[in-house]
């Protein structure tokens, strides 16, 4: 492969990145957006089988934007791997441990639809299990969540030191980052540090603190 030819590669490689990132940027934020109105309001155990589409709406959108969270391993490997294979394949297996755990995270937020059609139905005794079981799978989708955006940072850092090292940026971009830090700077490229999902975190937080 030729130089211009090898530009041309990560010139596309990038586009295609930044294309995945911008829309699992906003499908998840919609995502994000149905979920937290209906987990988000009072009492959500009576309201969510009456907006049990919506939540499921919500919730694959979700899952399109964790697939995106794959598809950045998988798309960046071959560049990465040009320079470092040890980084290639930690980035792409942070990644999709990642999606992983933030998968998890979407199919709790789901139990949620059969646990208000209990609810409904059950008499005043069996209510209290319900509402514990709800805010049991609410926590349990935090600490996914949680897992989740750990290996996403990981994969953040691998990312920025591979652009640094490699002189994959500009100058002025990696003195920056050499200076203030990389932990601080997440995003850059499609890196994924500042997540589409990242409100979410926090509206369950909420949800379950109560």
């Amino acid at each position: 492969m030729t130089t211009k030819e090898g530009m041309n590669t990560y010139r596309t490689t990038a586009i295609v990145v930044g294309v995945v990132y911008l829309a699992g940027f906003v499908v998840g934020l919609m995502g994000n957006g149905l979920i937290q109105s209906i987990l988000g309001a009072p009492d959500h155990l009576s309201t969510v089988s009456a907006n049990s589409m919506m939540l499921a709406i919500g919730a694959i959108l979700w899952l399109m934007a964790v697939a995106g969270d794959a598809a950045h391993g998988v798309l960046m490997f071959p560049v990465l791997k040009q320079h470092s294979e040890r980084i290639a394949f930690g980035y792409l297996a942070s990644r999709i441990v990642d999606a992983v755990f933030i998968a998890v995270s979407v199919l709790f937020i789901l139990l949620q639809i059969p646990l208000g059609s209990e609810y409904l139905k059950a008499v005043a005794p069996n209510t209290f299990y319900l509402q514990a079981l709800s805010t049991l799978s609410i926590q349990a989708n935090l600490y996914a969540y949680e897992i989740g955006m750990i290996a996403l940072g990981l994969a953040g850092l691998m990312l920025n030191y591979m652009f640094y090292r490699a002189k994959l940026v500009p100058r002025w971009i990696r003195d920056h980052f050499l200076r203030d830090g990389v932990g601080s700077h997440g995003v850059w490229s499609g890196s994924g540090f500042l997540d589409s999902r990242w409100p979410v975190g926090g509206v369950h937080r909420g949800v379950a603190d109560r």
